[in-house]
C-alpha cells in the first residue's frame, strides 16, 4: 500500500486534491489508520484516479465525474466520451482563435482610424472575364461567416475542374451578391477559364462583366483579417468624392497553404457621388 504522499506522486496530483476527493466521496483511501488518521491507498486505485483527472481536465464537473464512474462506464465507452469531449474542445479552441483574430482585426481598425491610404488605393478598369464557379450562401458578409463557406467551395471547384480537364487561366476571383430572399450573401468562388458555357457540368461557367471604375487596394495576409483594409478603402472612397456601387471582388494574387502569405486585391465598384 502507499501513503497519501506516495500515491499523490505516482498519480501526479496534490495531497490536498486527494484529501478533497476523499471528503466528497469521489476517491476514498483503501485504508485509514484509526489511531493516526493516516490514509493509505492501493495501486489499483490509480485507475480510478486517472479517470477522475482525465474527465476533470476535459471540463466535466466533479459531480459529473462521480456519475460517470459510479455508473461503471466501460473503458471503451469512456474512450468514446473522451474522444467526443476532445473534439468539442478542439472546436471551441478553433472558434475562440477565430474570435480572437476578429478582435485583433477590430483593434487594428480602431488604431488606423483617421489614416488615409492615399498611396495604396488605385482606380482601375476591371476587364470582363469568363469563370467557372460554385455558389453558396453565407449568413453575412463578415469574415467569420464568409471563410467557412468559400474555402470548401474552392476545394470542390478545383477537384471538379481537374476531373473535367479544364485548367485555370488566371488567379481565383471571389465575388458576392445579396441573396435573392434578402437573407444572407451569395458567395461565388470562381476561377478564370477558357471553356464554353454549355455542357452538363457540376459547376457553372459565366461571364463576369467589366467594372468600368473600381477602387482597388492590396490586402496582405489572411482574409480573416481583411476588415482594416476594407474600411481603409471605404474611408478613401468617401474622402475622394466617390460612392460604393456594390460588393467588392477579391482577386487572389497569391494564395497558398500559409494564409499569412496571401496577397489579395480588393476591387470595389465606385461611382461619382
Amino acid at each position: 500500500m502507499f501513503s497519501i504522499g506516495d500515491f499523490a506522486r505516482h498519480g501526479r496530483v496534490s495531497v490536498r486534491m486527494l484529501r478533497h476527493y476523499d471528503a466528497i466521496g469521489l476517491l476514498q483511501p483503501a485504508l485509514v489508520d484509526r489511531v493516526t488518521g493516516y490514509r493509505w491507498y492501493e495501486a489499483g486505485q490509480l485507475s480510478r484516479l486517472n479517470r477522475i483527472v482525465a474527465l476533470k481536465d476535459l471540463g466535466f464537473s466533479l459531480e459529473q465525474v462521480r456519475s460517470i464512474l459510479d455508473d461503471k462506464v466501460s473503458a471503451e465507452e469512456l474512450r468514446g466520451m473522451l474522444r467526443l469531449r476532445r473534439a468539442e474542445l478542439r472546436s471551441q479552441v478553433a472558434a475562440d482563435s477565430a474570435r480572437l483574430a476578429q478582435v485583433e482585426a477590430r483593434l487594428q481598425i480602431i488604431e488606423r482610424e483617421g489614416a488615409m491610404p492615399a498611396d495604396d488605393v488605385q482606380i482601375k478598369r476591371i476587364p470582363a472575364v469568363r469563370v467557372a464557379e460554385l455558389t453558396a450562401t453565407a449568413a453575412s458578409f463578415e469574415p467569420e461567416s464568409i471563410s467557412p463557406v468559400i474555402g470548401p467551395l474552392y476545394e470542390e471547384l478545383w477537384g471538379l475542374l481537374q476531373r473535367s480537364a479544364i485548367a485555370p487561366v488566371g488567379p481565383s476571383i471571389a465575388y458576392y451578391e445579396d441573396a435573392p430572399d434578402g437573407d444572407g450573401v451569395l458567395v461565388h468562388a470562381a476561377v478564370p477559364v477558357n471553356a464554353d458555357p454549355g455542357g452538363d457540368r457540376e459547376f457553372s461557367i459565366v461571364d463576369l462583366p467589366e467594372i468600368e471604375q473600381a477602387a482597388t487596394i492590396v490586402h496582405r495576409g489572411s482574409m480573416d483579417n481583411v476588415m482594416p483594409t476594407i474600411q481603409a478603402m471605404a474611408r478613401w472612397i468617401e474622402a475622394n468624392g466617390y460612392r460604393s456601387a456594390g460588393y467588392n471582388r477579391e482577386l487572389y494574387i497569391e494564395w497558398n497553404a500559409d494564409p499569412d502569405a496571401w496577397v489579395t486585391e480588393l476591387q470595389e465598384p465606385i461611382a461619382t457621388s
